[in-house]
């Protein structure tokens, strides 16, 4: 990893935090946040969202389902908006967390660089949540990894024009804000607050979430060699990716919440694709390879640390 890349991270993970607390303080009140900033931070908040979840993860990644050239190369120009890492360096990254799932060579496992006892917990989930940054982040072999999303030239111009996108994912709140506060510097500048750093220090860790309180805490029923698990909680804000522990015992599924109760807004968008006829081949896990893969006791067992 370069030091810009190191320095960037740093940012992210220490001053993000820090100055949405000063700035809060400061600005929260009547008139510092209303139904303009909410609106657009919701807006970001679906565009960026989707973007990783369904188009980093469930379409990039694991090719849960198939769409046309100019929609997967939208899904990766969200995605990136999400400012989570450029889009094939994500890829790589959480196809070799599934390569080594919780073994060694799993760049965000909490269970390989803590140790024992309590305080070997509270540093494993500080590598997994974002400890792993600074060390393994975009490390991995992409040639490996993502070679397919590297021989596509288009996705490597997405790729490359990553800092554009993360400048662009702070300039879209701030010209909606300005634009729709009546042409108000201070109502562009509220709205970048909300809808931009708010927004994006919000997605990323609910996103390291899935990394870390997902490996460690939450409930299991299939039969699994490694330790993801199901967290609802993570799972609603997440758009779906808090059913983890079923995601790693079916990768390729288009459906990461399997039961009707959990809740799978990424696999809504995916269905409503499908039924436009914007995705087609989609992966799904029929109930007998569900009832194959369960646990013998047949219900849902707790995971605790």
């Amino acid at each position: 990893m370069t030091n810009r890349d190191k320095y960037a991270n740093m940012f992210i993970v220490f001053s993000y935090p820090i100055l949405i607390a000063v700035l809060a303080i400061v600005s929260w009140g009547p008139g510092y946040l209303d139904w303009i900033d909410l609106s657009v931070f919701a807006v970001m908040y679906v565009w960026a969202g989707f973007g990783v979840t369904v188009g980093f993860h469930r379409l990039l990644t694991h090719g849960s389902f198939e769409v046309k050239p100019w929609l997967r190369y939208t899904f990766a120009i969200a995605g990136s908006m999400c400012v989570q890492g450029a889009v094939i360096h994500w890829v790589a990254d959480h196809r070799k967390h599934h390569a080594f799932s919780d073994q060694e060579g799993d760049p965000h496992s909490p269970h390989l660089h803590g140790g024992e006892g309590f305080s070997g917990a509270v540093k494993g989930l500080w590598h997994a949540h974002v400890g792993w940054l600074w060390e393994y982040h975009a490390t991995s072999d992409y040639k490996r990894y993502a070679r397919d999303l590297y021989e596509d030239p288009t996705m490597r111009k997405i790729h490359k024009a990553f800092p554009l996108l993360l400048l662009l994912t702070f300039a879209v709140p701030f010209v909606a804000g300005y634009v729709l506060h009546g042409f108000s510097l201070s109502g562009g500048l509220t709205t970048l607050f909300w809808a931009g750093l708010v927004r994006v220090t919000l997605q990323q860790h609910i996103t390291w979430s899935v990394n870390s309180v997902c490996h460690f805490f939450g409930k299991t029923r299939f039969d699994s060699d490694d330790h993801a698990t199901n967290v609802w909680w993570v799972a609603l804000p997440s758009f779906g990716e808090g059913w983890h522990h079923n995601h790693h015992t079916f990768p390729r599924s288009a459906e990461h919440g399997l039961k009707k109760s959990e809740l799978d807004a990424s696999a809504w968008l995916i269905n409503t694709l499908e039924r436009v006829g914007l995705a087609t081949n989609v992966v799904r896990i029929t109930p007998e390879r569900q009832e194959a893969k369960l646990l013998k006791n047949k219900g849902e067992k707790p995971v605790a640390a």
